[in-house]
């Protein structure tokens, strides 16, 4: 079986993704998922993470790059929850879940946060499975 690894083109297809939504009058972010989580830590600690998660739910398409190949703390599994839960029903995403074989508790922290997680990103989604060598 085939994994979901480095060099199979899942950033170039996301980027390709948010350029023809820029094309169609869109807006569009794109950040790394450890970044990601970094911002929203900061922002909790600096007691701004309401004017954070405002920020990154206006975009009309958020593209998480990365996601899954470092385990979030605890702390950071919570805070991603919430921006995933402010965007679920009103703009589009496009998330790497990447490595996750079968380990779908690891990157989140907790089997419970993941499943709620997955849940809401999963949601009225289009998945996309790609398998390759690099």
């Amino acid at each position: 079986m085939a994994r979901h690894c480095c060099g199979v083109g899942k950033t170039h297809l996301a980027v390709a993704i948010g350029r023809e939504a820029i094309v169609a009058g869109h807006t569009v972010l794109f950040v790394l998922a450890p970044a990601l989580v970094a911002q929203l830590a900061k922002a909790h600690a600096e007691g701004r993470l309401e004017e954070r998660l405002m920020h990154l739910s206006k975009p009309k398409l958020l593209i998480v790059d990365e996601l899954g190949y470092l385990p979030f703390e605890p702390d950071a599994a919570h805070l991603f929850f919430q921006l995933v839960s402010r965007r679920c029903e009103r703009r589009s995403h496009a998330d790497h879940l990447d490595p996750l074989g079968g380990r779908v508790g690891s990157p989140f922290g907790n089997p419970v946060v993941a499943t709620a997680i997955l849940y809401r990103l999963l949601h009225h989604s289009h998945v996309a499975t790609i398998r390759g060598d690099s």
